[in-house]
C-alpha cells in the first residue's frame, strides 16, 4: 500500500472526499514528524510507538575500493509495533 492507496482507504472508511482524506493523512504524518523532531516519542495505544534513537559515529568501508570512511552520527526514526497490531497481523 502506498500513500495514495492509504488516502483512498481513509476516504472510503471515513466517508470523506479524497481531498479531505489526503489532508487528514498529511496532518497525521506532519504531527508525528514534528513530535519526533522535537524529541518526543509518539505512542498510539494498540498500534505502536514511534521514537528517535541516536546512532553513534562509526567507521565503515567503501565496498568498491575497500577504503575506510567515517560514517557521521545521526538520529534514526524507529517504530515498535504494539500488541494490538501484532495480534491483528498474526
Amino acid at each position: 500500500m502506498n500513500k495514495n492507496d492509504l488516502i483512498a482507504s481513509v476516504s472510503d472508511g471515513a466517508g470523506l472526499s479524497k481531498a479531505d482524506a489526503g489532508k487528514a493523512v498529511d496532518a497525521v504524518f506532519d504531527s508525528i514528524t514534528g513530535s519526533l523532531k522535537g524529541g518526543t516519542e509518539v505512542r498510539l495505544v494498540g498500534f505502536g510507538t514511534f521514537s528517535v534513537t541516536r546512532r553513534q559515529a562509526s567507521q565503515g568501508r567503501n565496498p568498491r575500493t575497500g577504503e575506510p570512511i567515517q560514517i557521521p552520527a545521526s538520529n534514526q526514526p524507529k517504530f515498535k509495533a504494539g500488541k494490538g497490531l501484532k495480534e491483528a497481523v498474526n
